[in-house]
């Protein structure tokens, strides 16, 4: 077989994991466990096996990842440090070919704008720890921001208020970014993971090339759904309520002040800082966040498609996320 075939997944009934899940089984193409604890009672989809493991007992990790090609890990931020490790440990003593880290969102090649939201240094951690056992590549998925996640969330997040009809532009509110979906972000992993392991073997009948896993090894992969700035968002916010500017209490703050605002929440014990920080450090008027006009973008290599920006902007007004 070509492509990969055995997928274990960390995180597979979460935000972003159950879309992953969803999408590789759609495209039945490969066999995926379920990586859990001991105690998870998590209800997985048919056709989704289960390992459940021990995070403290290393052979517990090696057993379930044993005949693996790829590993998955998707995490909560506030999952412990070393349990991501622990897995790297685990998959290059199981032989696992493939990890794709705990990293959905950020141009990690910028660095400045990696360390400026918080996620450079351990990223980098992981990718290195990864390169140093020898054993497994990585391959990182650069997607930004998840778009209704952050623009349904509060005011921390993409400046939106949906209760309150208010928005917070940072600056003059122009800057793009690439943000992406949760459908399309599982659609790009199955996609990837369906391209053949080496060589760039030809898209029937159309001369193009299909690229290969190969051509990812310990590095990313770019994907996005929009590169929208936020009154490209406001604008479909009032296309999707059918309001009017007037309607809306639209307020204005300078993207660098707002970044210091969140660090001193930070400094102070607020976690609703560090979203704000990082968020804020994504729009600052310098292209960083967008990140497809430096990098380009996968997208069509993956066959991924077009989506309709307001059919998720009013998906986001009906998300109850917390209150960061």
């Amino acid at each position: 077989m070509s492509h990969v075939k055995n997928v274990a997944i960390v995180g597979a009934t979460g935000s972003v994991g159950s879309y992953i899940v969803d999408e590789i089984l759609k495209a039945g193409k490969h066999q995926v466990t379920a990586i859990t604890r001991q105690a998870s009672t998590a209800v997985m989809p048919d056709g989704v096996k289960v390992a459940k493991v021990d995070y403290a007992d290393h052979s517990s990790l090696v057993a379930a990842l044993r005949g693996q090609d790829v590993l998955i890990i998707t995490m909560s931020v506030q999952a412990p440090k070393e349990a991501q490790l622990k897995l790297v440990d685990a998959a290059a003593d199981a032989g696992v070919r493939w990890v794709l880290p705990n990293e959905w969102g950020l141009d990690q090649t910028n660095e400045a704008l990696a360390d400026g939201a918080f996620m450079g240094p351990p990223s980098r951690a992981v990718r290195k720890h990864i390169e140093d056992r020898g054993v497994s590549s990585w391959i990182g998925v650069v997607c930004g921001f998840w778009y209704d996640f952050s623009l349904g969330g509060s005011l921390a997040r993409y400046g939106f208020d949906f209760g309150n009809r208010s928005v917070t532009l940072f600056d003059d509110g122009t800057q793009p970014i690439n943000t992406t979906t949760f459908p399309q972000v599982g659609r790009a992993v199955a996609r990837l993971l369906a391209l053949p392991r080496e060589g760039s073997a030809e898209s029937e009948g159309q001369g193009k090339k299909k690229g290969s896993l190969a051509d990812f090894r310990n590095g990313f992969v770019y994907i996005s759904s929009f590169c929208v700035s936020q009154k490209d968002m406001l604008e479909s916010a009032l296309r999707v309520t059918g309001t009017t500017l007037e309607d809306w209490t639209v307020r204005r703050e300078g993207s660098a002040e707002r970044y210091e605002k969140g660090l001193q929440m930070m400094k102070g014990g607020n976690m609703g800082g560090f979203v704000q920080a990082m968020y804020t450090h994504t729009f600052f008027p310098n292209d960083d966040g967008a990140y497809e006009k430096s990098r380009g973008l996968h997208n069509e290599l993956l066959g991924l498609p077009v989506e309709d920006l307001d059919e998720f902007t009013k998906l986001a007004i009906t998300r109850k996320d917390d209150k960061y």
